[in-house]
């Protein structure tokens, strides 16, 4: 299958596995800055960007597009990880905060591959109490839309949907790939997802070392396969384990993947649970 997306309809179909969390009050978004990875201080009302929570020990336990709305709404959309059990994390952060931490099950998500009038990171409003965000890529036009409206069922629509996250560098990470990879592991950079320079954070320590003395060994590398393989199988050159495979989706007549791996790793043949890895180019455009 194509990543060209022209053949599937341009209205909004259902996204169930994205989720939304609403942080609201008179300290969200110090909250949000305080916890995060990525840098809220230059992230103007209306606006987005990718971001993440991390573990002390800086591996990523969720990846989201964080949207500002105003100086006390900050709402996450979370492709992958459940809002309820995250909200019940971070609320052990709160403190004296003047922060409530909501999971919204009043509000939906639904793709479309089409670009709405809203491009880079800011967002549109379609209606009161509708947004739409712009998370296409160079080659794959789409957006993101969150309301109270259910839209249509597609499944062959959001497979193709997390088959261009994974084209894009955008990992969709199963529960138990959860805590278990630096930023730089997950090339997120790529996103311009995560920030060396900001205050402290849960994990910065690690993030910023890792980044300024140059120590990370790994990061995404792209294939497809013709056979469904476990999400966290080994990748191998026949005779050593040189990564992992983090995600894996459904593409055409096999699967599309991501594994983490050493980004010099000269001319070998790949293989993962017996099945050979063909290497793809990364689609640039997704960064926010």
């Amino acid at each position: 299958m194509s990543d060209n997306p022209q053949p599937v309809p341009d209205d909004f179909f259902a996204l169930p596995d994205h989720r939304v969390l609403m942080l609201g009050g008179r300290d969200a978004i110090a909250f949000a800055q305080a916890q995060f990875m990525n840098d809220l201080a230059t992230l103007a009302p209306g606006h987005w960007q990718w971001s993440g929570w991390l573990t002390p020990k800086g591996r990523l336990i969720a990846l989201f597009a964080l949207i500002v709305f105003d100086a006390e709404s900050v709402q996450l959309v979370l492709p992958d990880a459940d809002p309820a059990e995250l909200a019940t994390q971070l609320r052990r952060y709160v403190f004296r905060s003047r922060v409530d931490i909501t999971v919204r099950d009043d509000l939906f998500v639904g793709g479309a591959f089409a670009r709405q009038d809203a491009a880079g990171n800011a967002i549109q409003r379609l209606s009161p109490g509708e947004i739409a965000l712009d998370v296409g890529g160079d080659a794959s036009p789409r957006t993101l839309r969150i309301g109270s409206t259910q839209a249509r069922s597609d499944p062959a629509a959001v497979a193709l949907w997390k088959a261009v996250d994974l084209t894009h560098g955008l990992p969709r990470l199963p529960p138990s790939q959860s805590a278990q990879w630096t930023p730089q592991q997950l090339s997120l950079d790529r996103l311009r997802a995560y920030s060396v320079k900001k205050g402290c954070y849960p994990g910065q320590e690690i993030v910023a070392r890792t980044h300024f003395l140059g120590q990370s060994k790994r990061g995404l590398a792209l294939f497809d396969a013709d056979t469904m393989i476990p999400d966290d199988a080994d990748v191998s050159d026949g005779g050593q384990v040189l990564g992992k495979v983090v995600s894996i989706v459904p593409h055409g007549a096999g699967v599309r993947l991501l594994a983490v791996l050493p980004p010099s790793r000269g001319v070998t043949t790949l293989s993962a649970d017996g099945s050979a890895l063909r290497e793809q180019p990364f689609s640039d455009g997704l960064a926010r």
